[in-house]
């Protein structure tokens, strides 16, 4: 497995290498986002770690720009930012896991597992690739959501939670099946993520229409349903 890492500080981005390579992986260094960005273009690799704040491309920007092109790229964020707000931006830039520093090298190391096996099993081409819910419709492969006539922007984390709840549908999913389905991690589910994207989605899908497809069900979690 190819892995890039995209980082400005050459200690840890040292110690990233040595460490992932100790454990089987390839590894590309890039000190700036604008040899990551070149690298990703030509090279194909299996998983990209990178920092948040980069010279010349910052992680935020560089992250949209890569998700943009190839959006089955699994993207892990480190950063020394960890408020809400920060992980909230990286998510909807299109990060699939974010790692705040300093952290332990072995939850790095699991996390990259999750989402290179998550890769492996989710081929091109397995299941449907249309969902249909009401008179939502999700297409898997170009990525366009409508409702009735009305096209639907989602981001790749609002997309991916849409197409959980889809394919769950009529069932009450609790937050931490959310937090493990959709973000593949089971980070401190005492903050309000899973809320937040929940709020997204609503405002997207249901505000503007009568009949609401996503329920809350206090103290359980949240369910999507149709009549």
């Amino acid at each position: 497995m190819n892995i890039l890492i995209i980082e400005d500080e050459l200690r840890i981005a040292q110690l990233l290498q040595r460490g992932l390579e100790e454990h089987g992986y390839k590894t590309a260094v890039a000190y700036d986002g604008m040899l990551g960005k070149k690298l990703v273009m030509q090279h194909g690799y299996d998983l990209v770690i990178m920092d948040i704040i980069l010279p010349k491309i910052n992680g935020i920007d560089l992250c949209r720009e890569i998700k943009g092109i190839y959006p089955d790229l699994p993207i892990i964020m480190l950063t020394a930012l960890g408020t809400t707000d920060d992980k909230l931006e990286g998510f909807d830039a299109g990060a699939d896991d974010y790692l705040v520093k300093p952290f332990d090298f072995r939850e790095l190391e699991a996390r990259i597992r999750v989402l290179l096996k998550r890769g492996t099993t989710n081929s091109p081409g397995s299941g449907a690739a249309v969902l249909k819910a009401g008179e939502l419709e999700m297409n898997l492969h170009t990525r366009i959501v409508k409702r009735g006539e009305n096209e639907i922007s989602l981001t790749p984390k609002e997309f991916k939670l849409l197409e959980y709840m889809i394919r769950n549908k009529g069932r009450v999913l609790p937050r931490v099946e959310i937090a493990e389905k959709v973000w593949d991690t089971t980070f401190d589910t005492g903050t309000n993520f899973i809320d937040v994207y929940i709020n997204y989605l609503r405002n997207k899908i249901d505000k503007a229409y009568d009949e609401k497809y996503i329920h809350t069900k206090p103290g359980m979690g949240f369910i999507f349903k149709t009549d």
